[in-house]
């Protein structure tokens, strides 16, 4: 993944979005809905429908990247849309994108003895 520079905060649209959308539509989301800059330097997450799609826009200060995820198995985990914009630091977007949950990251194996 490309380092994110020191803070930028890491931003999740809740909900679903329509996944067939550029940057100029994510962009209109996040002002629409989020009430954010999409040049502001943040990141903003968002997940399609299926939960297996994830796209990330982000506005370097010389232009703008659109990353696109997608998981093989599983499922993005997200929040509601109840708990309208969530904001969450890039120690767990890493999580995020490797489709570990980052409410509450876990080991799931620890070897009891070596050899």
């Amino acid at each position: 993944m490309i380092p994110v520079p020191t803070g930028v905060r890491v931003w999740l649209a809740t909900g679903y979005t329509d996944m067939r959308r550029g940057f100029p539509g994510l962009s209109l989301q996040v002002q629409e809905v989020l009430r954010r800059d999409p040049l502001s330097g943040h990141l903003f997450c968002f997940r399609g429908r299926r939960g297996d799609l994830l796209k990330v826009i982000w506005h370097d200060g010389q232009g703008a990247c659109l990353f696109t995820k997608r998981l093989e198995r599983g499922r993005f985990l997200w929040p509601s849309p109840a708990d309208g914009a969530v904001t969450i630091s890039t120690a767990q977007l890493g999580y995020l994108l490797s489709g570990i949950d980052w409410r509450n990251p876990q080991e799931t194996w620890r070897p009891t003895r070596v050899g």
